[in-house]
């Protein structure tokens, strides 16, 4: 079997892709990956063997490549960041294809948290975008929040099963129900982040209530206070 990487190839626009990505799909045979993500990347992948793939045919594709792979190089890129919110794919690659070589790109979360000026190191970072239970991160995202942690979210788009549909408007109305006061709590919604097509809403949670993003939106959880080193300078005036 020839090499296969999972590469990153940031949240949207081509300004976002590495040198490194860039390199490793110029020097491949083979692309396979979702529209949205392959359009990232339209510029450095002509003249390449491409599959495009959805949810559903994803499994039936992988399978179909195997017996193409014979010293060639194969690129799964995905949007964003490889090792964020895409565990449950980049497992599956590793069962089918056994040794892959995964290359990080910028996430979503990145960006949305330094438009928002929001840390990271101070913040929690939450994916509901996943396929299992989110019960248990529902409740990592109440306790965040009563901590007093800034978060970063991704939420999980799912309009055809209502009740796996957590959305900003969702998730508004889920804090209210657990007796966060969301008339008080700042947030960020990011669609589209880093593209042409780019929107931003800033407001409180409560505002959310009833308004409808894209699936390719990114909330911020707002709690932090400017903190710069002068809080500290006892640290170094005190040194004889």
């Amino acid at each position: 079997m020839g090499k296969v990487y999972a590469v990153g190839v940031g949240p949207g626009s081509p300004k976002y892709v590495t040198e490194i990505v860039k390199e490793i799909i110029l020097n491949c045979d083979i692309i396979i990956g979702y529209k949205y993500t392959l359009k990232t990347i339209d510029s450095l992948i002509v003249g390449k063997e491409i599959y495009e793939i959805t949810m559903s045919n994803q499994e039936e594709s992988y399978q179909k490549i195997i017996p193409k792979l014979d010293n060639k190089i194969l690129v799964i890129p995905f949007t964003g960041d490889v090792n964020f919110s895409e565990s449950e794919v980049v497992d599956r690659l590793i069962e089918i294809f056994g040794e892959i070589e995964i290359i990080p790109g910028i996430s979503s979360i990145q960006v949305a948290a330094s438009k928002a000026k929001v840390p990271l190191d101070k913040s929690k970072v939450i994916t509901m975008h996943v396929t299992t239970p989110i019960e248990d991160k529902k409740l990592e995202l109440q306790k965040a929040l009563i901590d007093g942690f800034s978060v970063i979210l991704v939420p999980r788009p799912w309009p055809k099963q209502p009740d796996k549909h957590f959305m900003p408007s969702e998730i508004a109305v889920y804090l209210r129900e657990h007796n966060f006061d969301t008339t008080k709590m700042k947030v960020h919604v990011f669609e589209a982040i880093t593209t042409k097509n780019e929107t931003s809403f800033v407001g409180t949670i409560k505002d959310l209530e009833g308004k409808e993003f894209s699936d390719l939106s990114v909330m911020v959880f707002n709690q932090t206070s400017l903190d710069s080193y002068m809080n500290y300078r006892w640290q170094w005036e005190n040194q004889s």
